[in-house]
């Protein structure tokens, strides 16, 4: 239930990291690669994506293909993957275009197009933290539902990120 979230948030989060966090979004700072492998590691304190979606009202009546598409194993891909880019890579992650993508998927024992999604991804969820900052949570919620591809608030278009 959504009250053993709570509790699970408030056990797992970092209250240290999660104030930065917000002190570099107030100052206008922009989201990272770095910030978004944090988010990463956070959720997965908490059990990962279908834990916390397990804790919602409804969860147990979702589609089995939403279910299905709910794959843990995406984490630790998408931190190796950001995990094999450079200081640099990670600061500005423009600079990543085809050589570069080819390493960082052999770094990170990913495929090419692996990188691609994430990349694209991070690309979503950086231009809805600036809408956020913009205009507030009305603007971030639309842009997650973008971000998200429909469905469960669309956590459906997360979680086939990685299926093979």
């Amino acid at each position: 239930d959504v009250l053993s979230l709570i509790e699970d948030l408030e056990r797992s989060v970092d209250r240290e990291k999660a104030e930065k966090m917000a002190q570099k979004f107030k100052k206008g700072d922009d989201f990272t690669l770095d910030d978004f492998r944090e988010q990463l590691i956070e959720m997965k304190k908490m059990g990962g994506m279908m834990s916390m979606l397990e804790k919602l009202p409804g969860a147990k009546n979702l589609p089995e293909h939403v279910k299905n598409q709910v794959d843990d194993k995406m984490f630790v891909k998408m931190e190796a993957i950001i995990n094999s880019m450079t200081l640099k890579e990670r600061a500005n992650p423009d600079i990543i275009k085809g050589s570069r993508r080819r390493r960082i998927a052999l770094g990170s024992g990913t495929q090419v197009q692996d990188v691609n999604k994430l990349l694209k991804q991070f690309d979503e969820m950086q231009r809805m933290m600036k809408k956020m900052r913009k205009g507030g949570m009305a603007k971030m919620m639309r842009g997650m539902q973008g971000l998200m591809g429909g469905g469960l608030g669309g956590l459906g278009g997360l979680g086939g990120m990685f299926k093979r």
